[in-house]
């Protein structure tokens, strides 16, 4: 199975440690995230892996080489400008099955092959997985009618379903993405919505967190030093 993982922003939230490694390679513990992310995907059958590539590349193609430690194919895809998050995509050969793209600062215990097969079962064209997000308020809400007040809720704790950063695409999908064009996912699932293409959620109950700042970085370095076996099953 095919599998693109995203591994080519800046990660500017996460500077001064970006200017000298791409994201992806910031070790969490005394492992990079990057190593992390395509260790799972071939536990869970992706041995065909595309890494896109932009910024500092050089140090993540050293990193992971042809692919041969992880016992997979690992190729690569280098954009000369930034081109978002999905417009790499329609540069990337081979897309021509069913395949997951991922992006390069995720860390979780999605199981990839699972979501993958429940792709396949609802024959949408493209899935993606959804997380619950609870955010706390620290501010009195008001409901009104722009008159009067109908209700008032105290910091109230709002609930979200929100996008893990990871999707199930047909290749079909690869007709709405220019060549060589500036492309972000969000943009390309709403394209693919008003085209009136089905587009699924798979819904994720386990662990997963956005390591965007530092204080995500902090967080993913305590609990994968102290919940390895969880993120990688010996």
């Amino acid at each position: 199975m095919k599998a693109v993982v995203l591994a080519g922003g800046k990660g500017t939230r996460l500077a001064p440690y970006t200017t000298i490694l791409p994201k992806p390679l910031l070790p969490i513990d005394d492992t990079p995230i990057l190593d992390v992310i395509i260790r799972q995907l071939v536990r869970n059958g992706f041995d065909d892996v595309t890494l896109a590539v932009g910024h500092l590349a050089e140090l993540i193609m050293v990193y992971c080489g042809d692919g041969a430690k992880y016992k997979a194919k690992l190729a690569y895809s280098r954009e000369d400008k930034p081109l978002g998050t999905a417009g790499p995509l329609a540069s990337i050969p081979g897309l021509s099955e069913t395949f997951l793209v991922i992006n390069g600062d995720i860390l979780t215990t999605l199981d990839y092959g699972d979501m993958w097969r429940y792709h396949e079962n609802q024959g949408a064209i493209a899935t993606l997985a959804v997380c619950r997000k609870d955010i706390k308020l620290e501010l009195g809400a008001v409901e009104s009618d722009g008159q009067w007040v109908k209700n008032y809720f105290e910091k109230p704790t709002l609930h979200y379903s929100v996008s893990a950063g990871i999707y199930v695409f047909k290749p079909e999908v690869l007709r709405y993405i220019t060549p060589g064009e500036h492309l972000d996912l969000p943009q390309l699932i709403m394209t693919l919505i008003r085209a009136e293409q089905r587009v699924a959620c798979y819904p994720f109950e386990g662990y997963w967190l956005h390591i965007s700042r530092q204080d995500d970085y902090k967080i993913a370095i305590e609990e994968y030093s102290s919940h390895r076996d969880e993120f990688l099953p010996q």
